[in-house]
């Protein structure tokens, strides 16, 4: 029996298979998991001919979602001849992740997956992309996919903070990590655990550097995060040789461990905060987002984005 309700697949409108597609797919197959494929969409320029000419808007966008849906069935009929259970929609929406989010729930869906699209920093300055939205919002685990070179993954880690002490921190940490189990299970992957502790000078500030209770502070720091680690591992069964506890700043530590040991998924945590009343995502993920060469999996804590947490 398959652990996930549904799989949703948010389906690009270049009529191409692309890795999301393929991970969707090959996820399905290995979990036996219904797959749903959809397609959100609205293009601009039909939207300006509608000003002018509402008819030939109506002609031109039932022509190109007629398009969209042939190909789309297509796709799906020869998974179905595969033995999967696959069904299909396009839905034309000026606001896909009010739509994505919303059918998320009706479903209901067990994971949603998407690709990932990064952009630019001057874009992230003034607009909020969708996959933004979606990581701040969906109420179930989100996979945002960069690369299908191996569409079943072969190594998949769970990045953990054992330096939070806030409350529920520690029921956050294994449920990160049983994602990743989940996730590793059903792919026969390789489940490793990581965590980079940034208990270094730099992460003090220039000015505390040769402070003489410094190089103590931080061997603390550094002990106290180990042995949490440690004692998540082994909580887990994680093999020690597949425990890494990684020294300098997250992002590019993260980073550059994922990229040498070829890690195809990494499940990350993405809570929220409130600042100047508006919610938005750690720092931490939404770099690790942009800068991980691998694909990412996100989960909340249980209960952050139920649908009245987020009701306006």
């Amino acid at each position: 029996m398959s652990q996930f309700q549904r799989l949703f697949l948010v389906v690009t409108p270049d009529m191409c298979r692309t890795p999301a597609f393929e991970r969707a797919v090959a996820l399905a197959r290995v979990s036996g998991a219904p797959l749903h494929m959809a397609l959100f969409t609205h293009v601009e320029t039909l939207a300006a001919v509608g000003r002018i000419n509402p008819e030939g808007m109506k002609q031109a966008v039932d022509s190109y979602l007629a398009g969209h849906r042939e190909w789309l069935e297509e796709e799906a009929s020869i998974l179905r001849s595969q033995g999967l259970e696959v069904t299909t929609e396009v839905v034309w929406t000026k606001h896909p992740a009010e739509e994505i989010i919303d059918h998320v729930r009706q479903i209901p869906a067990g994971m949603l997956i998407k690709d990932v699209r990064p952009e630019s920093a001057v874009m992230r300055a003034f607009v909020t992309p969708l996959d933004w939205q979606l990581l701040r919002r969906c109420p179930v685990p989100l996979h945002l996919v960069t690369d299908a070179h191996n569409p079943v993954p072969l190594k998949v880690a769970a990045a953990v903070d054992p330096f939070v002490h806030a409350d529920g921190a520690s029921e956050f940490n294994d449920r990160i990590v049983r994602a990743a189990e989940g996730l590793a299970m059903l792919c026969r992957a390789e489940l490793h655990l990581l965590h980079a502790c940034n208990a270094t000078a730099e992460h003090f500030g220039s000015s505390l550097i040769r402070l003489p209770w410094l190089e103590g502070l931080q061997k603390r720091m550094r002990t106290g995060a180990e042995e949490v680690f440690t004692i998540l591992a082994n909580r887990h069964g994680v093999p020690p040789k597949q425990r890494h506890f990684l020294l300098g700043p997250p992002v590019p530590t993260l980073t550059d461990y994922a990229i040498r040991s070829e890690i195809d998924v990494v499940v990350l945590g993405s809570s929220l905060r409130k600042s100047f009343e508006h919610e938005i995502l750690g720092s931490t993920s939404e770099a690790l987002l942009y800068r991980l060469p691998c694909s990412v999996l996100v989960v909340h804590p249980e209960g952050v984005c139920d649908p009245e947490h987020h009701r306006r």
